[in-house]
């Protein structure tokens, strides 16, 4: 059961990962007595792209895809968001519908907030303001550099370093698969190719001996030789 003191947004360690963290006591206070926290089970929508959102969403616990569909109809994902995130902020600030949808990649739980309390102190706490700023700098510079990888890297590199990025930031099982397991098209979605590539890809990394697969699991067995290849060497 859930220890209702850590529920409070001031006793909650997350917001030390976000934007949050630059708000007084009071103010964490206001936010915890109008927050909602909901569940959301894997695969479901958390918002759609289009939405106009009334709130944003700080994830507590889980996994979520942020993607956006293109003109021909293929879902890119562009960040795989994680605990501590807050999903929805640019869209309120800016009140303009959302860009992005976010879709849960496992059972998840988010701390809904009216949007109200954010409109409020970003007039009124000029500390929470600036973190927000950087906060958004930080996904523009993301951004930059995947546009970057789409036009620089080719298909096998992006996946390499997708793999690489899923290790270093998920960790990994008992067995040393990747504790992040994403579908195929998944991965493709990720690195903006077709699913066949991507399975083609990995299949002649596993013929290299640089991963193991299991089903949808992926064991990296020599990251040495991946991360060569990202640096195209």
């Amino acid at each position: 059961m859930e220890d209702h003191s850590e529920s409070k947004c001031e006793n909650c360690i997350i917001r030390q990962l976000n934007s949050l963290k630059a708000l007084n006591k009071e103010e964490l206070k206001s936010i915890s007595n109008s927050k909602v926290t909901r569940s959301v089970k894997k695969g479901e929508s958390i918002f759609a792209e289009g939405e106009k959102l009334k709130g944003v969403f700080c994830v507590r616990n889980g996994v979520s895809k942020l993607s956006k569909m293109s003109d021909n109809g293929k879902d890119q994902i562009v960040k795989i968001a994680t605990k501590g995130e807050v999903l929805g902020q640019r869209s309120v600030i800016t009140q303009q519908k959302t860009n992005l949808s976010a879709i849960a990649l496992s059972d998840m739980e988010v701390c809904y907030i009216p949007k109200n309390h954010l409109s409020d102190y970003i007039s009124n706490n000029v500390e929470f303001t600036k973190a927000i700023l950087l906060q958004i700098a930080d996904e523009l510079k993301f951004a930059d550099n995947i546009i970057v990888n789409m036009a620089q890297k080719n298909v096998k590199q992006r996946i390499a370093e997708t793999l690489i990025y899923l290790e270093n930031n998920f960790g990994v099982d008992r067995e040393g698969f990747i504790t992040m397991t994403l579908t195929r098209e998944d991965i493709a979605n990720i690195v903006g190719t077709a699913k066949e590539a991507c399975i083609r890809t990995l299949t002649a990394f596993k013929k290299e001996d640089w991963i193991v697969t299991e089903g949808k699991r992926i064991k990296i067995a020599n990251k040495k030789a991946l991360n060569r290849l990202v640096e195209g060497l």
